[in-house]
């Protein structure tokens, strides 16, 4: 659910850079060369990549959270309830999260996008058949194994996250034998991809462009404990049938990945390769919007919390871009200059193969 604060970020930021271009609105996907996200960022990225207003995300969220997510894990009594009826929750928001999806993306492919928009797309995901670490993945260099999955399936894929949803059973595009594929929320490996971003921007980029990646994240907690040494014994239960775990490998993985993304990028700079990386916004989260941030909340308030955080945090960050002597915000302005125009109602969708 903290996609929310994602896109209404993005649009938010979109609409001011829009209203002083005297542009209806700006097409921001057409602004990368790459664009990758996992779970709920696949939902975001999938978007900007067919050319998809952010407020159209805003929307999906806000009229279909409560059917995708109708029961929250809050607690102890909750989650031993989600044990016995947990599959009906999960099996009603698969259901409205592929509509959903569908309403927005229709039947558009990776290669769709390739080729018509001339954006390449990594989104993680996990083989069930394998249990393995999976990329649907369009690029330069990459393959042809995954060019006709629809992009309904690929968010769906890697927004399968255990637990919370249903594993995704898509069908394989590459034949005509029936064969499903199960997948799991690529979360569990990549829940921060800007390590896979940075390695097909390696791979992909001429070797004398400099790369950028812009990093955006989901109004992540501030998290940490301190545990008495006699509270350690932890059981199933006290990690919520495994909800609070998963929340901890989340945490993990976006300080980590983006302290070795900025490692790597400097080292590849110091060696003639320049790579730059900007992770915005990247203040604290105040203290009260922390009741509010669990990955099932659904609820009407908690979303427009995380609307109206995203909403301050735009404005703070489009304060950044006017000031000349800020490097980031100068980098996001350039960013935001460079983009085309596109109606308020998005790129118009031609029919696809």
């Amino acid at each position: 659910m903290r996609g929310i604060y994602t896109a209404a970020f993005l649009d938010r930021l979109v609409v001011q850079f829009a209203r002083t271009r005297g542009a209806e609105s700006l097409d921001l996907g057409k602004g990368f060369d790459l664009i990758t996200g996992t779970s709920t960022g696949a939902i975001v990225a999938s978007a900007l990549a067919v050319g998809r207003p952010m407020g159209a995300i805003v929307k999906l969220y806000r009229d279909h959270g409560r059917e995708i997510f109708p029961h929250r894990i809050k607690g102890t009594l909750s989650a031993i309830w989600r044990m016995f009826v947990g599959g009906c929750y999960v099996r009603q928001g698969d259901a409205v999260l592929r509509a959903a999806l569908t309403d927005v993306l229709k039947g558009a492919t990776m290669l769709d996008v390739f080729n018509k928009r001339g954006i390449s797309l990594s989104i993680p995901a996990v083989a069930m058949s394998s249990h393995r670490s999976w990329v649907f993945k369009k690029t330069p260099a990459s393959g042809v194994r995954d060019d006709h999955y629809p992009l309904v399936d690929v968010c769906m894929a890697s927004s399968a996250a255990p637990i919370f949803r249903s594993l995704a059973a898509v069908k394989d595009p590459n034949g005509d034998h029936g064969i499903i594929q199960v997948f799991a929320d690529g979360g569990l490996w990549a829940n921060n991809p800007i390590m896979v971003g940075l390695i097909d921007a390696l791979t992909c980029a001429p070797r004398d462009a400099p790369i950028e990646i812009f990093s955006l994240g989901t109004c992540s907690r501030p998290e940490g404990e301190l545990i008495l040494a006699s509270k350690v014994h932890r059981s199933i239960l006290r990690w919520k049938m495994g909800a609070e775990a998963a929340a901890l490998s989340i945490t993990a993985q976006e300080f980590a990945f983006d302290n070795m993304a900025r490692f790597l990028g400097n080292k590849f700079t110091e060696l003639g390769r320049p790579v730059r990386t900007l992770r915005f916004p990247n203040k604290d989260v105040p203290a009260q919007m922390m009741k509010f941030l669990a990955l099932d909340d659904a609820r009407p308030i908690a979303m427009q919390r995380l609307i109206q955080q995203a909403s301050n945090d735009a404005d703070l960050a489009k304060s950044a871009c006017d000031d000349p002597n800020n490097q980031e915000g100068q980098m996001v302005k350039a960013l935001m200059m460079s983009l085309p125009a596109m109606p308020k109602t998005g790129v118009k969708r031609e029919a696809t193969t």
